[in-house]
């Protein structure tokens, strides 16, 4: 069973003053692959605080979904936070993420999409907008399942 908790990094949607379309757009689309959402949260573009919540929803859920933060802008700061708790860096889920936009939208080539291990928890970092949070999630989806199960101690190996 795979487990989802979803992450909006954004100052002005933490603020109230615009609503988290992504995170919404993130949850229909785990909820129709029959992935269960057990947390969101939304919070300000703050290191710390993306760290305090990421480490507390992957001690619940197997999957932590992290929307907004992954631009080049001053307050895109959200790889940074991840990278600095991860404990395995994942680089091919950015690597296919940027590839895969990339044809249809030069700009991606300056997304910091990325994917790590935390714990026992696959933690994705995700475009802010819906559509490329959506998208980029799409490219990547069909490695979630192994990944999530090996992260729980199922080997593969003969």
């Amino acid at each position: 069973m795979i487990s989802v908790a979803i992450i909006t990094v954004s100052d002005r949607a933490s603020r109230g003053d615009m609503k988290d379309e992504s995170g919404a757009a993130l949850q229909r689309f785990c909820e129709k692959r029959g992935w269960k959402i057990r947390d969101q949260a939304i919070v300000p573009d703050e290191k710390k605080i993306i760290q305090r919540r990421t480490i507390k929803f992957s001690s619940r859920a197997n999957v932590v979904l992290l929307t907004g933060g992954t631009g080049i802008a001053e307050r895109d700061v959200t790889p940074e936070a991840i990278s600095a708790i991860a404990t395995k860096g994942l680089p091919g889920f950015g690597e296919v993420m940027r590839a895969k936009s990339f044809d249809r939208f030069p700009n991606a080539i300056l997304s910091r999409s990325m994917a790590v291990v935390i714990g026992h928890a696959l933690v994705i970092c995700l475009p802010g907008s819906p559509k490329g949070a959506v998208e980029c999630l799409s490219y990547v989806v069909d490695a979630v399942p192994h990944a999530v199960d090996l992260l729980s101690g199922h080997t593969h190996h003969k």
